[in-house]
């Protein structure tokens, strides 16, 4: 009998690129981070900019050997090491951003966050695919029929990015309020319709679309949703519930870890995105008061550490270089243009239609107007199905970092026009209470200014 051999460890140099990446892409996403803050932008702004600096747009542009050292391409698994690290940040912080979800406001207003989506999603989508068939064929990727290419721009185009909401909201201390419960509302649900297509674009990329192909799509996630919904439910809080009888917080915040990573392979398993089953485990970590209050140390780890390294990793595909010629710059504004204009029109009609105040149908259109990392993964999902190519897939990350910077001053004017409610009282001193601290009479103070 002859037993395997045992997988050789990482050798010391790789180890060492690895360690000095992690270190740049932290320490720059950190220090640019504090630099939007003090323009009056959240720190995500500045934390989406780091790969755009450190990769082939500036750095591999002006300094390749540098580049090539610091974040090489080859071997491919380097940068792999990076892009583990990553996926596993965006996963929790999608996660601990479920576990902020209100489910009550869901139950009262889940029509109006229905609502909001539909009209966010559909006109963009159609924007885009109209697009799609006009841009130049210089844009397509080398694996694709126009059709398929045009599709992806429309899916492009509508989805929505919950994390860098998220982190959004949370760093403008909107969370609590209406609007912020809304915006993740309806993000998440453009988020599911937006995944389902993709997998649509991506099985017609491959093997072509069937109406076989398309049930099976929405057969997996509607089982996903209503199997969460019922047993996922009842196993999760009870398991959340047993861990925090722990005086210590360690079990409760592993016990959160794995049910969040189990319910990402799960939806990975059935070809969804795993952010959307750890979006799910998040909200039904959520149930469990008892153990929110033990999962502050996990959410600071997550919003200090891990979210600035995803979103720093997030441009290291991009090259700006790729625009510079006048028809890829010319359409790169036109999509620009119509995914600012057909989300922020569509989600303002929507919120208008279900009877909000103009304030408040500004505040969501700016909020589900932030791409970020859906959008990048979008793209990501593009290039390695050859759908996209380098200059596309740069156009379709600028919206999503254009998009995301646009959305901090956009909310600040709109929410210092909404009135606070009662409900948004009370469910800021839940979350205070959850997080087992209070905030300072300085974090009021800016608390109340961002409002």
């Amino acid at each position: 009998m002859h037993l395997a051999a045992p997988v050789a460890p990482i050798a010391p140099h790789p180890l060492l690129l690895f360690l000095l990446g992690l270190l740049v892409l932290l320490t720059l996403a950190k220090l640019l981070g504090r630099l939007g803050e003090r323009f009056g932008l959240p720190s995500v702004v500045g934390e989406l900019v780091t790969g755009l600096l450190l990769g082939p747009s500036l750095l591999g542009h002006l300094a390749p050997g540098i580049s090539n050292w610091l974040l090489p391409a080859q071997p491919a698994e380097q940068i792999h090491l990076i892009d583990a690290v990553g996926q596993f940040a965006v996963l929790l912080l999608v996660g601990i951003t479920g576990t902020h979800l209100d489910t009550r406001i869901l139950r009262r207003q889940g029509r109006v966050a229905a609502t909001v989506s539909l009209f966010g999603l559909l006109l963009p989508l159609a924007l885009g695919i109209a697009l799609g068939f006009v841009l130049p064929g210089s844009l397509l990727g080398g694996k694709t029929d126009r059709w398929v290419f045009a599709l992806f721009i429309g899916v492009a185009m509508c989805v929505t990015a919950i994390p860098v909401i998220a982190k959004t909201l949370t760093d403008m201390r909107l969370l609590h309020r209406n609007i912020g419960q809304l915006t993740l509302a309806a993000g998440m649900v453009d988020d599911a319709v937006g995944w389902l297509l993709l997998s649509v674009v991506s099985a017609a990329a491959t093997v072509g679309v069937t109406a076989g192909v398309v049930s099976l799509s929405v057969g997996y996630l509607v089982g996903f949703v209503a199997l969460a919904g019922t047993v996922g439910r009842v196993l999760v809080r009870k398991l959340m519930d047993r861990a925090a009888r722990r005086e210590e917080a360690g079990p409760a915040v592993a016990m959160a870890v794995i049910i969040l990573l189990g319910f990402a392979a799960a939806t990975q398993s059935l070809g969804m995105e795993p952010v959307f089953g750890a979006f799910v485990a998040g909200i039904l970590i959520s149930q469990s008061r008892a153990a929110q209050a033990k999962l502050a140390g996990l959410r600071t780890v997550v919003l200090s550490v891990l979210a600035p390294l995803f979103l720093a990793t997030a441009g290291l595909r991009m090259d700006l270089t790729a625009l510079w010629h006048p028809t890829t710059a010319l359409a790169a504004l036109a999509l620009l243009a119509l995914a600012i204009v057909g989300k922020f029109v569509g989600a303002y009609a929507g919120a208008r239609v279900s009877k909000l105040s103009r304030w408040e149908g500004l505040a969501l259109g700016a909020g589900m107007n932030s791409r970020g990392v859906i959008e990048v993964i979008v793209a990501l999902t593009g290039l390695r199905l050859g759908v996209l190519n380098t200059a596309t897939y740069t156009m379709v990350v600028l919206v999503a970092i254009v998009t995301s910077v646009m959305a901090p001053p956009l909310l600040r004017v709109a929410m210092r026009r909404v009135a606070r409610t009662d409900d948004e009282r009370l469910r800021q001193l839940d979350h205070e209470e959850w997080l087992g601290h209070s905030l300072s009479t300085t974090d009021l103070g800016r608390e109340r200014k961002a409002a």
